[in-house]
């Protein structure tokens, strides 16, 4: 097996790039969603064999390793590169950034060698623009489209792993009350939003079907303005300062209609007694709230439009990074919260399943932090030229080898 490079993937590749992931100072995802705060070390055992050890047993190590990048050992271990080289079945040939990226097909892919010789990405911000360039025979694939873009015949919809949800600052008050944050969740018209606005189904947990910690009998908050509107008043007569203006802070594309979302969940928090201010973001400034550290200074209390999508199918992906005290995602934990991630993800088999799934059921009864929305639904386009079927993982994996040619 060779790299793009022409160097050889080896067991000491293998090493050199789980180091580079996880023990250095390039702040590679991998580490911190992945990886957490596991303490691991690769040792290439011959050409083709690898150990790796771990401070304490981890049950889904094959898993976590499965998501590291593997690349040439002459990498450099202390910086991000722009030219990844890698061992698959494309390779970069031109890369113009905002623009376009083409890839090409490499001779040496050790697999299956793809339908398509090579494949160019072009960026467009407007849906309707993408899905008319399918349309038009101008491309062959378009992605993250509404219903209302145009795609026609076209058009192919499929289930996502990606989860809609608001995530509440629960230690600010007046988030602080569980009644108020109750309230938030009985003010979302979940059915409406699917029906009117995004493409899904209403969801109560930050998972789909399928990923290990799923609990079917966590359900959506139903929506029931008047209990909304009883709680806060219960709140404000408890002297709950419920007239503190909530910031909605909503990213700018994070799924089509984004701020049309927004604006319905605003309508029905005002409706519930509640004060609630809009601010849509682009990425940059958006990810300064998703991710620690948090902005500086006093924000007030905010709502945060965001998406999860759990493609490593392990609830753990999910726990540590989003609802742990510490999680990189995370504005607000409990002790006994944290206590039970910890214990789900040190166990093994049908019993992992138990505790994670008893873990979800904690969030939704006692913490209350989020106001989970959806599970999404992705709708691309295809052209008649190209045959490929979407799954779960597409919005974050599209395999180009997965495509094939329709003569």
């Amino acid at each position: 097996m060779l790299f793009h490079d022409g160097s050889p993937f080896t067991a000491a590749a293998a090493a050199f790039s789980i180091q580079r992931a996880t023990d250095s100072g390039i702040d590679c995802n991998v580490d911190g969603y992945i990886f957490a705060d596991s303490e691991l070390t690769a040792t290439p055992v011959g050409g083709t064999t690898l150990r790796v050890t771990t401070a304490k047993p981890d049950p889904i190590l094959p898993l976590r390793l499965s998501f590291v990048e593997i690349v040439p050992t002459t990498t450099d271990p202390d910086s991000r590169v722009r030219e990844p080289v890698g061992t698959g079945p494309y390779r970069i040939d031109e890369w113009n950034q905002g623009r376009y990226l083409r890839l090409k097909r490499f001779a040496g892919y050790w697999g299956k060698t793809p339908d398509f010789t090579a494949a160019t990405y072009v960026w467009r911000a407007e849906g309707s623009v993408r899905a008319a360039m399918v349309t038009n025979d101008e491309a062959d694939v378009a992605i993250g489209l509404a219903p209302e873009d145009g795609a026609g015949d076209r058009a192919v919809e499929f289930a996502t792993n990606e989860v809609s949800y608001l995530r509440m600052d629960a230690g600010k008050p007046p988030l602080d009350d569980i009644r108020v944050r109750q309230a938030v969740n009985y003010a979302i018209d979940r059915e409406g939003l699917t029906t009117a606005v995004f493409a899904g189904r209403p969801s109560g947990q930050l998972v789909s079907k399928g990923v290990t910690g799923y609990n079917a009998s966590v359900r959506p908050w139903p929506y029931d303005p008047e209990r909304a509107r009883e709680l806060v008043a219960e709140a404000r007569a408890d002297g709950v300062r419920t007239d503190t203006t909530l910031t909605l802070i909503g990213r700018n594309g994070i799924y089509p209609k984004a701020a049309e979302a927004m604006e319905v969940v605003q309508d029905g928090l005002i409706k519930a007694g509640l004060k609630v201010r809009i601010r849509m973001l682009d990425v940059n400034a958006w990810l300064e709230y998703l991710l620690r550290p948090f902005p500086a200074g006093d924000t007030g209390p905010t709502l945060l439009q965001a998406q999860h999508g759990n493609q490593a199918g392990d609830a753990a992906f999910t726990m540590g990074q989003i609802y742990g005290s510490k999680g990189a995602q995370s504005s607000y934990g409990t002790a006994e919260f944290d206590a039970l991630i910890e214990r789900a993800g040190l166990a093994s088999g049908g019993n992992r399943q138990k505790a994670f799934a008893a873990a979800f059921s904690h969030q939704r009864d006692k913490v209350v932090r989020d106001a989970v929305m959806a599970n999404m639904t992705g709708l691309l386009a295809l052209s008649p030229k190209v045959r490929y079927r979407p799954d779960s993982a597409t919005n974050d994996e599209m395999r180009l080898a997965d495509m094939r040619r329709v003569d």
